[in-house]
C-alpha cells in the first residue's frame, strides 16, 4: 500500500529545537536560513567522493540525527545487497542501509543539516516531497548537493567541477560548458529541481573524477567538494585530515601508474589535453579527445558506461 510522503520519515525529539524556532517565525526575513547539504550515495558518486565527503563531516563535527527515513520502503535490497558478517558458523551482523538527516555545527558553531545515506531506489516523488516538507518545517533556505562523475581528466591535475543551480545567480562565478543534453535521472537532481520550483535556493557541484579511478577511492575529489561547499555557503569546514588523505592517495596512485607503461601513456595524454585546454582558457573544464569540450552525446555515453559498471560491481560499499 502506497505511503503518504510524511510517512516515509520519522522526526526525532532532537529536531524539536529547529521546529520550535521555525514555528515562531512570522515573517520570512526571520527564518533561520539553514543550509541543507545532501550527498545521497548512488550511481552519480564516482569513487564514492560525495559519500566520503559527508562521512568526513560526520567524523569531524558535532552532530546528531534529527530524522530517519524508512529505508525498507525506499531501497532495493536485492539490487544493492547490504553486507553481512559471517563468523565461523553463524551470522554476526547486518550492515543495514540508512538515510538519515543530521544536524551539525561547523567550526564556527553555525548549524547546518546533512542528508546522508543511500540514494532511494523507489518512491522518488514521495521521498522528494517528504524532504521538501522537512525543508519547510526546519527553516532551510538553501540546499547544496555534492556529487562526483567520471571524466577523461588526469589525477595529476587539480580536480575540476561542474556547478548547477536553480538560479544562475547562485553559481555566477562558475562557467557554463555545454548546452542541452539528456542524462539518466537521479534523486539529488530531482530534489534540486523540485526545491527550486518551491522557491528554495538549490544548487550543487559535481567533482570530475578521472575515469580510471571511478571505482576506486579518490579523496582529492571529496576535498574539492568540501572546498566548494565552503565557498558557496560560507560554512567553515575541517578539511586538513582529508587533505592529508588526498596527498597519501596521490602517492599511491602515482606508484601504481608508474608500474605500467600503458597507464603512464594514458595519463600523459590526458595531461597534455588538460594543459592545452587550460592554456586556451582562464578556467578549465571537461576535456574531449582533441582538447575540446565533449558533446552532450559524449557526456551521456560516459554516464551510461559508468552506470553499467556500477551495476556489474555488486553491493554498495
Amino acid at each position: 500500500m502506497a505511503q503518504r510522503p510524511e510517512e516515509l520519515v520519522e522526526l526525532l525529539p532532537e529536531a524539536e529545537p529547529f521546529l520550535a524556532r521555525e514555528a515562531e517565525v512570522r515573517d520570512p526575513s526571520e527564518r533561520r536560513g539553514l543550509v541543507l547539504v545532501h550527498d545521497l550515495a548512488g550511481d552519480f558518486d564516482a569513487a564514492h567522493a560525495a559519500a566520503l565527503a559527508g562521512a568526513h563531516l560526520l567524523a569531524s563535527l558535532p552532530h546528531e540525527v534529527i530524522a530517519r527515513f524508512d529505508v525498507d520502503s525506499l531501497v532495493d535490497y536485492r539490487a544493492h545487497r547490504p553486507w553481512m558478517t559471517f563468523q565461523g558458523d553463524r551470522y554476526e551482523s547486518f550492515n543495514a542501509p540508512e538515510i538519515n538527516l543530521y544536524a551539525l555545527e561547523d567550526d564556527a558553531g553555525e548549524p547546518f543539516l546533512l542528508l546522508h545515506g543511500a540514494e532511494p531506489d523507489y518512491a522518488w516523488q514521495r521521498f522528494v516531497t517528504a524532504v521538501s516538507g522537512l525543508v519547510e518545517r526546519l527553516g532551510v533556505t538553501s540546499a547544496v548537493s555534492l556529487q562526483a562523475i567520471p571524466m577523461p581528466v588526469p589525477h595529476t591535475r587539480p580536480v575540476t567541477v561542474t556547478a548547477h543551480a536553480t538560479r544562475r545567480e547562485l553559481i555566477s562565478s562558475y562557467p557554463v560548458y555545454w548546452g542541452e543534453m539528456r542524462i539518466p535521472g537521479h534523486v539529488p537532481a530531482l530534489l534540486e529541481m523540485r526545491l527550486g520550483e518551491a522557491g528554495v535556493d538549490a544548487f550543487g557541484v559535481a567533482a570530475h573524477v578521472p575515469h580510471y579511478l571511478a571505482q576506486a577511492t579518490f579523496p582529492a575529489a571529496s576535498l574539492t567538494l568540501l572546498e566548494h561547499l565552503e565557498t558557496l555557503t560560507g560554512l567553515h569546514l575541517p578539511v586538513e585530515s582529508l587533505r592529508e588523505a588526498a596527498e597519501s592517495n596521490r602517492t599511491e596512485i602515482d606508484e601504481q601508474i608508474a608500474g605500467s607503461p600503458e597507464n603512464t601513456a594514458v595519463v600523459s595524454a590526458l595531461e597534455q589535453q588538460f594543459d592545452a585546454f587550460t592554456a586556451a582558457r582562464e578556467e578549465n573544464g571537461l576535456l574531449g579527445a582533441s582538447g575540446d569540450l565533449p558533446s552532450g552525446d559524449e557526456l551521456a555515453t560516459e554516464f551510461e558506461r559508468f552506470l553499467a559498471d556500477q551495476d556489474r560491481k555488486g553491493p554498495r560499499d
